[in-house]
């Protein structure tokens, strides 16, 4: 072998040993794939952070009001919008007053992992609250009227 041919030989290994311990940090290292980014207009947004080539996020949703009283929010994907946007915003660093990765036990991280489109899901558990106990006495407990005849 030339002395060429050694070279780039060693050049290629170093890549393929860097290439594996990029995909390994990934596989194994990986932070939580969705962030919160907080403007200073108040809106909050959720995605895949991206740093380069812009600061922004991909895999966008936002919080939506309903207007409803029990479930006053909702998260929407950004790309539903009734305008058709792209699944990416570039967003202008001196507008971000914070950001942060969301937790992988998170709800909303687990939702967004394993729904991302957020369609309705069959066979969801109804999460309903209890009836209220009403305010009889069980049947057989001595009551004050009872005591008194």
């Amino acid at each position: 072998m030339t002395r060429v041919n050694k070279w780039l030989l060693w050049v290629i290994i170093v890549l393929v040993v860097l290439l594996i311990i990029l995909v390994a940090w990934q596989v194994f290292f990986a932070k939580s794939q969705y962030s919160a980014v907080y403007l200073r207009t108040g809106e909050v947004y959720f995605g895949k952070l991206v740093r380069f080539p812009y600061f922004g996020l991909k895999n966008v949703y936002s919080i939506q009001a309903t207007g409803d009283q029990q479930n006053p929010l909702r998260i929407q994907k950004f790309s539903d919008s009734f305008w058709g946007p792209e699944d990416y915003i570039k967003i202008n660093r001196d507008e971000v007053v914070w950001y942060t990765e969301l937790k992988n036990e998170s709800q909303l991280n687990q939702l967004l992992a394993t729904n991302p489109n957020l369609l309705p899901q069959q066979n969801q558990q109804q999460f309903q609250q209890p009836a209220p106990q009403s305010q009889q006495p069980a049947p057989g407990a001595n009551t004050e009227k009872e005591k008194t005849k």
